[in-house]
């Protein structure tokens, strides 16, 4: 289901973006656009509402593997009160940082593919972000001769993939984690 309203959620993200720079002393730009044209294929991420961000503190955002980065967004879709399933339409991006995670994911999808099967047994990524599982589960929708899933619980949640038709030894467990 889209944003109802998109200019004011827009407006929404600003007031508290607004606020968040001002009284965090923050050196940071930031537009918002509604309705942006991602590059590249738009499966990937159909963004209704993109937040980019610019600045001298914009490294700050991205310390810690973007996690200030991602707790703002956080809050700002818990401004909206969007549900889990909708958090794929708000984005925030700072210095490109987005857009190179997911090639560096796609790259890694395709080194998890080459070694499963290249060894018939299944890789299992580090736990990772919602986002970040969906983009490696879309990376490799097309794969026929493999199949993946989502395993562990909460934060600890990872991508396994699988060859297609992979059923474990009788007495092993899942698959080992790799890093």
């Amino acid at each position: 289901m889209p944003i109802a309203d998109k200019v004011a959620a827009a407006n929404k993200i600003n007031e508290f973006l607004q606020a968040v720079v001002s009284k965090g002393g923050l050196r940071l730009k930031y537009r918002i656009i509604v309705d942006p044209t991602i590059a590249g294929d738009r499966d990937w991420e159909k963004p209704e509402i993109l937040v980019e961000f610019l600045g001298p503190d914009s490294t700050l955002l991205l310390e810690r593997g973007g996690e200030l980065l991602r707790a703002l967004e956080l809050l700002a879709l818990e401004i909206l009160r969007l549900q889990s399933g909708e958090h794929e339409k708000i984005i925030f991006d700072c210095m490109n940082q987005r857009s190179m995670r997911l090639e560096e994911l796609r790259s890694a999808a395709d080194v998890a593919a080459e070694k499963v099967r290249s060894t018939g047994s299944p890789y299992s990524f580090s736990p990772m972000s919602s986002r970040e599982r969906r983009i490696v589960h879309l990376a490799m929708r097309d794969l026929a001769d493999l199949r993946t899933e989502s395993e562990g619980e909460g934060p600890r949640r990872y991508v396994v993939v699988y060859p297609k038709d992979y059923k474990p030894a009788a007495g092993k467990t899942g698959p080992r984690m790799v890093n």
